[in-house]
């Protein structure tokens, strides 16, 4: 089993999908990444050699910001939205949709389970 950038990468799939575990390399980085590194992207994991999987987490340490790293990153990116009191910021902070979808309807999954509000009376059903 390959080990590379901290993932365990899964055995029985191409190594152009395989690459993709890793946080922060998509279909398209992990193709060019077997493309530097020499290496077919259809081989299955299970077959590459020692030295295909040095080359290949040669090239993304040096080359690619990947898992905790970048995990970081984006944090204190979005961290310095909130310090500074942006819009964005505000979004972040209080746990909605940041990139302009409505809320009346849907964000459930940002905004979580529904909260009954006390005294509200239902709408009527419609007949």
């Amino acid at each position: 089993m390959a080990r590379i950038a901290g993932v365990d990468l899964p055995r029985n799939k191409q190594i152009g999908i395989a690459l993709t575990y890793i946080f922060g390399v998509g279909r398209t980085r992990a193709v060019e990444i077997c493309t530097k590194a020499e290496v077919d992207s259809t081989t299955k994991t299970d077959h590459l050699g020692e030295g295909e999987v040095i080359r290949i987490r040669e090239i993304l340490e040096r080359d690619y910001q990947v898992e905790g790293d970048l995990r970081r990153e984006v944090s204190q990116n979005i961290k310095l939205l909130m310090d500074i009191g942006c819009y964005r910021g505000l979004r972040h902070r209080r746990g909605l949709p940041v990139r302009g979808q409505r809320t009346h309807t849907n964000a459930r999954t940002r905004k979580g389970p529904r909260k009954t509000v006390a005294g509200k009376p239902k709408a009527p059903a419609k007949k």
